[in-house]
């Protein structure tokens, strides 16, 4: 087990106070589903929270309501976007605001890829970069480009900064570079989620969400997760995440959250002895 470093007592990146989740059957007479009840959890910078336990407890849950996909049925979600601003409540937040939580501070790594017909991988990962670096012409991984007047040029070599960096974290996650230029539709199923690691990674933000990262992968590709997560760690990212490789979760965590104690109790259905088991 990693001891957190001393960043870990700064402020928290993320904070949950007493958030529960429930949802509504409205096609079984509106029976209400409680899946979490009370989270307490600080998660600050350096650090990499393991939420543990069997399937059926929260876990993805709790990422997606951090996320900001679902909101809390009760409590307040904190983020903090960098230490020189005050936290946001994801609550409140408007969805102009929570766009902009997901596309600087907040980075998530699904079990799945989204694929997108006929879209090469290549400009798949490169996609946040270019978010970036055409919205500030004449940025590029090394920093700004001089003012020379030519807009359109230094949009030019962002965009290939941008497309430089994605063949790096490609050729890192053992993507050959003959399938750069094909959709991931057509790849294998580890095929892809490397391909959604190196999207989802290739921008550092201050809080990364990983929902089995190294699913689907082989030893050597998860050996290069973990390496990418302890260098994220390092840096200062907090991340939260849910591994069910238990040697994953030793190799990365500095703290372990066991998810029982927050799950909610089940409810009995209307008019049944039944109970309804969070999903």
């Amino acid at each position: 087990m990693i001891h957190p470093p001393a960043s870990a007592t700064a402020e928290p990146v993320l904070s949950l106070r007493a958030v529960a989740k429930h949802f509504v059957l409205h096609l079984r007479g509106s029976t209400v589903l409680p899946v979490l009840e009370g989270v307490d959890l600080d998660v600050a910078a350096g650090e990499v929270v393991v939420l543990d336990g069997p399937s059926g407890q929260g876990k993805s849950t709790l990422l997606k309501l951090i996320y900001g996909n679902y909101r809390p049925s009760a409590g307040e979600i904190w983020v903090r976007p960098d230490p020189t601003r005050s936290p946001l409540e994801l609550g409140r937040a408007t969805p102009r605001e929570v766009l902009e939580l997901r596309r600087n501070t907040i980075g998530y790594v699904s079990q799945f890829l989204r694929v997108i017909p006929r879209v090469s991988a290549l400009d798949v990962v490169t996609e946040p970069l270019i978010e970036d670096r055409l919205d500030q012409p004449g940025a590029t991984a090394a920093g700004a480009l001089p003012d020379d007047g030519n807009e359109e040029s230094d949009r030019a070599v962002a965009r290939e900064a941008a497309r430089e960096e994605a063949r790096r974290w490609l050729a890192r996650l053992g993507i050959p570079s003959r399938l750069w230029d094909l959709p991931p539709a057509t790849f294998s199923g580890g095929e892809q989620q490397r391909v959604n690691l190196a999207r989802s990674l290739i921008k550092p933000r201050p809080l990364l969400l990983m929902d089995e990262p190294t699913a689907s992968l082989d030893a050597g590709n998860t050996a290069t997760v973990i390496e990418i997560i302890r260098e994220a760690r390092a840096r200062g990212a907090a991340i939260v995440g849910i591994f069910h490789d238990d040697a994953v979760a030793h190799a990365v965590a500095t703290r372990r959250v066991p998810m029982a104690r927050f799950h909610a109790a089940p409810v009995p259905l209307p008019g049944s002895a039944r109970e309804v088991m969070p999903a």
